[in-house]
């Protein structure tokens, strides 16, 4: 038996297959999809599948998905009763879960203290190891590109530069050696700043 389904109208705060994906369960669900895209996303098929769409206003990420006041007002623009995430961009911001709320509209994820909890991805290590959870071998913030030259040839290369507060893929990079290393860090450093407001870098084994 089809039980009622809790919202008539969900808007899906991501792009590409992760919102085709979603539009999909939506419809087999009964429950209207809303998008939101870019200006270079407004043909794609993910979008052009949605039952509505939202236009947002740049190209880059930080004017468009990553942007929390254009989705909290494409979200009344829309009708929509809540927000899925996906995974990457807005998906691990509890500022954005708390906007949402603000709004009066469901934030379909974890509760902001649990996304700050687990949202920086340093945090989420530390937490994990000291639950004796495995985890590739990596390093705490890194200060510097000397603290992180130190950190990776105590990993063994290849490792992954990543922004701590990274998603959909922004802010990482592998680097095979000392001198990928160097060459990257700054770059990837203001990346992260410029896309979430956090600076901050660490490294993971590469494999």
């Amino acid at each position: 038996m089809r039980r009622e389904a809790l919202f008539s109208k969900i808007l899906i705060a991501n792009r590409g297959a992760i919102l085709a994906r979603v539009c999909r369960t939506l419809k087999r669900m009964g429950i209207e999809s809303v998008a939101v895209h870019s200006p270079a996303d407004r043909f794609t098929p993910p979008v052009l599948a949605a039952d509505a769409a939202v236009a947002l206003a740049g190209n880059a990420a930080s004017e468009s998905y990553l942007d929390v006041g254009a989705i909290v007002a494409a979200c009344r623009a829309s009708g929509a009763e809540a927000v899925h995430p996906g995974y990457g961009f807005l998906a691990e911001r509890a500022d954005f879960a708390e906007a949402l709320a603000e709004a009066g509209i469901v934030f379909i994820g974890p509760r902001p203290e649990q996304i700050r909890a687990f949202g920086l991805k340093h945090t989420a290590r530390e937490l994990a190891l000291a639950a004796g959870v495995p985890l590739l071998p990596g390093s705490g913030l890194l200060g510097s590109v000397e603290a992180a030259a130190a950190a990776a040839a105590e990993i063994g290369y290849p490792v992954m530069l990543k922004s701590t507060a990274g998603g959909g893929g922004i802010g990482m990079a592998p680097c095979a050696d000392e001198a990928e290393l160097r060459a990257r860090f700054a770059g990837i450093s203001r990346l992260a700043q410029a896309n979430f407001g956090e600076a901050a870098l660490y490294l993971e084994k590469f494999v």
